[in-house]
């Protein structure tokens, strides 16, 4: 068993963990290897994350697998990308099942290649019953995106009877995101060393801890991801208390 693994109090778990996935261009450059390398390379780092929450039972992870200003990068390193998705779908699929996962997928959908969206489709249809834990990829997503449609409905609604405007608040207005049916983000991870958050899960990540790793994506392993929870667990989480009001509840 890992060290660090053995360190984790089970009993003080994030129930979602979210990470964004950088760095596979830089790692393929620094091997002088064209960006679409890096691409492939990270799937290794994919299994890991999965395979180290499934592990300590983490119920939800959330993957930033495509952003919305990704469709902006070279046609061809875009391709790469939605072709490398089909294929890992492929075979990772009987796994991800296998192990008891849920797939979700969360995003504007509609933008994706037919082939993509059907293999997305087909995995989600395939682990639906699962209730081991959630594997959520964030696919053509983008944060603020999600947040003005969300505004839009809400609006449509009240217009049409449906929402008072005294009755929104934030638990309403959840109601309205990609991720309704899933827990606010404990813990965000971010590998190569970049310290921004990229337009992901702006609204899921008020409370959450960020972690900010000098690591490039292909680089990272499943004892680095328990790290991330050991150091996680030594942070006071006081939602705007005070810690002495934290540790007297």
């Amino acid at each position: 068993m890992s060290l660090i693994k053995e360190k984790i109090n089970s009993e003080n778990l994030p129930k979602h963990v979210a990470i964004i996935m950088d760095g596979n261009g830089r790692w393929a450059k620094s091997r002088g290897e064209e960006r679409t390398f890096g691409h492939k390379n990270a799937i290794n780092a994919v299994r890991n994350a999965i395979n180290a929450c499934n592990e300590i039972n983490i119920p939800y992870l959330t993957l930033y697998t495509f952003s919305s200003e990704n469709w902006n990068r070279p046609s061809e390193e875009v391709n790469t990308l939605m072709n490398l998705l089909v294929e890992t779908l492929l075979l990772e699929a009987e796994e991800i099942f296998s192990k008891g996962l849920r797939m979700h997928v969360i995003g504007n959908l509609d933008k994706l290649p037919a082939l993509v969206r059907e293999q997305l489709e087909r995995v989600v249809e395939l682990t639906k019953e699962n209730t081991k834990g959630n594997l959520v990829l964030a696919i053509s997503y983008g944060s603020q995106n999600e947040i003005l449609e969300a505004v839009k409905n809400i609006s449509s609604d009240v217009k049409e009877g449906k929402v008072e405007i005294e009755n929104i608040n934030e638990s309403l207005f959840e109601n309205y995101l990609y991720t309704k049916d899933f827990p606010p983000v404990d813990l965000l991870i971010r590998t190569s060393g970049e310290i921004r958050i990229s337009n992901f899960l702006l609204w899921q990540i008020a409370y959450a801890e960020l972690q900010f790793l000098n690591v490039l994506w292909p680089d990272f392993t499943k004892d680095i991801f328990f790290q991330c929870i050991v150091d996680y667990q030594n942070k006071e989480r006081r939602y705007g208390l005070t810690g002495e009001q934290v540790k007297g509840q």
